[in-house]
């Protein structure tokens, strides 16, 4: 009985070195991609606001407040609602369809041209904006453009209070992603 416990155990076998180093590699593989793709997305964000061509637009707010994520503006650009009448495409699109508005400049602020189911030629100070098509009635498209939500510095929450007419500029990179640069306040609402 003074036998000790570990002779009666079996020894475990040692794992083979090249299975272990390949698992390893493997690894940092998968490590690295994912440090790359945050990278990416970084760069892309700073490349975009750094290479893009900046617009205003105008737009109201919409809900300038969520009790879960803080102060933030969910907007409503003139460019989110058009009239049917713009739509350059063979067949009428449906929701979730990719659309590129072509916008030109009309005073400080660009106003939409056309809409195209494929990204158009643009010339001169014309530039497209991507937005996937969210409704679609007999006289007008209702567009999304991913640029929707802004979340206000701490300066600009007393200015929210009251609702307020906005200029939001934003960049647009050669390769067609767009950002939010600024938003500045106008005149309240009525």
């Amino acid at each position: 009985m003074t036998e000790s416990i570990g002779s009666t155990l079996s020894p475990v076998p040692a794992a083979e070195p090249a299975l272990l180093a390949s698992h390893r590699r493997w690894l940092l593989w998968l490590v690295a991609a994912q440090v790359l793709f945050v990278l990416g997305v970084a760069v892309a964000g700073y490349a975009t606001a750094a290479l893009g061509r900046i617009i205003t637009l105008q737009t109201e707010p919409v809900d300038p407040r969520d009790l879960l994520y803080g102060d933030h503006l969910r907007l409503r650009y003139q460019i989110s609602e058009l009239p049917g009448s713009l739509w350059r495409g063979p067949t009428l699109p449906r929701r979730k369809d990719a659309a590129y508005v072509l916008l030109e400049p009309a005073g400080n602020d660009y106003t939409a041209v056309g809409i195209y189911p494929e990204a158009p030629v643009i010339t001169g100070q014309q530039v497209v904006l991507r937005g996937s098509v969210q409704d679609v009635w007999r006289r007008g498209l209702r567009l999304r453009y991913g640029l929707e939500r802004y979340y206000v510095p701490e300066t600009m929450t007393r200015q929210m209070r009251q609702r307020r007419r906005l200029r939001v500029q934003i960049s647009i990179a050669p390769w067609g992603q767009a950002r939010i640069t600024q938003v500045d306040t106008l005149g309240v609402v009525r």
